[in-house]
């Protein structure tokens, strides 16, 4: 694989990471209430899906998915039915409120790692355009002659590690402004902010065409 290529997939890796969607959202509101370490379990999820949908791309089960009317579609509906479920619960949260004077303790709401690890597993490995992405990125940048396997597994590991700076990045940030994001007006905002959020990436995934 030539290094123009490399290049070439790692700019359009970035451009798809850094575009908003539900990761962010879901990093944003984890750390203030769980922690940093919390936010990381997150990002370890996110990677761990990645490989998942890489592997199934690569072993030709996603092809079977983008071939499927029916498996394509029970996928897509169980990844934006758990999305929506998400944001229910953000807004529900929201609307019941928290007294303007009051706090949120970390240990009130805090996830456990597993936990943390599981919502960012499960907000990628439930999205099948994760690996409509690979399906359409393999066969762009792998030259013919080559091992299909370790090249695949390379631009994973190239869209893995950019996902792990950039969300990775975002939680110290986050982490360094938990103080002023464990205030409870803050906490009903970003509550209702991110249960709308994720209520429409639901959506917009349930619609989404191949």
């Amino acid at each position: 694989m030539a290094w123009s290529e490399i290049i070439t997939f790692t700019f359009v890796a970035t451009l798809l990471v850094i575009s908003p969607g539900p990761n962010g959202v879901l990093i944003a509101k984890t750390v203030p209430t769980s922690g940093r370490a919390a936010g990381f379990a997150n990002v370890l999820g996110f990677i761990t899906a990645f490989y998942l949908h890489g592997a199934l791309s690569i072993l030709g089960i996603s092809l079977l998915l983008v071939q499927s009317a029916f498996a394509f579609t029970l996928i897509k509906y169980i990844g934006a039915a758990y999305l929506c479920w998400l944001g229910i619960k953000s807004l529900i949260a929201a609307f019941k409120g928290i007294a303007p004077a009051t706090n949120i303790a970390p240990a009130r709401h805090k996830r456990t790692l597993f936990k943390a690890y599981l919502e960012g597993l499960f907000t990628n490995a439930l999205n099948p355009k994760v690996s409509m992405f690979y399906l359409a990125a393999f066969p762009q940048f792998i030259t013919p002659g080559e091992t299909a396997l370790s090249t695949s597994f390379l631009l994973i590991f190239i869209h893995s590690t950019l996902n792990a700076i950039w969300f990775g990045l975002m939680v110290i940030l986050f982490s360094g402004l938990t103080k002023f994001a464990r205030n409870g007006n803050f906490q009903r905002w970003l509550k209702g902010v991110t249960g709308t959020v994720f209520i429409a990436f639901g959506i917009k995934l349930a619609s989404f065409r191949p």
